[in-house]
């Protein structure tokens, strides 16, 4: 069974937070609600999200704080952040949003389709590396038991290498089929660019399988 996507909603206004989980139910995902910074602050410490959507102006800690504080945690870091805001106070205000680490910038009211179609690439994207780690771990169970007879979970090498190719090829086709639409539809920068990083990180895993076949001569690369 896959699990589902965590993904973050930050606002102070108990109706926008409404508004944003009516638009992002259609991607059948797991929504958390945090009505401030602290709250979205809290709830990063103990769960994995897909992406958070964070409003700019909030009382306390606004949107840009909130930010740079899930910015300096090493496990959060990478999460996407997607300001949302009701002022546009120009282009110096969408860089500091950009410049807080966002991967987006948006202001309200949005196109609830593009925000939904924004919002689920980042999904796929956290899905895919999600499949990727557990075939490295997959991998790395194989590689730390040096070829022992009974391999991970009781199987024979032979017969986990086969497993782990073809569980590998399949997350190879999806993250393929997923780049060629980013590339087609022209979507953002960033998007585009963690899912070259995917790819990238599948090619390296590729790699380190292909050296543990029977009869190849190549060297085992690490998987990052």
């Amino acid at each position: 069974m896959v699990q589902k996507a965590k993904i973050l909603l930050v606002d102070d206004r108990p109706e926008n937070l409404l508004a944003l989980e009516a638009i992002l139910s259609a991607l059948d995902q797991t929504l958390v609600r945090a009505s401030s910074g602290e709250e979205a602050l809290k709830a990063l410490l103990t769960d994995d999200f897909a992406v958070i959507l964070l409003d700019v102006q909030m009382p306390g800690m606004d949107g840009f704080e909130t930010a740079a504080h899930i910015k300096r945690r090493e496990r959060t870091r990478d999460i996407p952040i997607i300001f949302l805001t009701a002022i546009n106070h120009g282009p110096h205000h969408t860089f500091r949003g950009y410049a807080a680490g966002a991967v987006d910038y948006i202001s309200k009211p949005f196109d609830p389709w593009v925000l939904r179609a924004k919002v689920s690439v980042f999904v796929e994207l956290y899905m895919k590396n999600c499949q990727l780690r557990e075939q490295a771990a997959l991998l790395r169970l194989q590689l730390e038991g040096g070829g022992k007879a009974g391999g991970a979970e009781g199987k024979e090498p032979a017969g986990l290498l086969a497993e782990l190719s073809a569980r590998l090829a399949a997350v190879e086709e999806q993250a393929e089929a997923l780049s060629k639409q980013l590339g087609d539809e022209s979507t953002d920068a960033a998007a585009v660019a963690t899912a070259a990083h995917l790819e990238r990180k599948l090619t390296g895993l590729r790699r380190a399988l292909d050296a543990l076949e029977p009869g190849s001569t190549g060297d085992q690369t690490a998987v990052n």
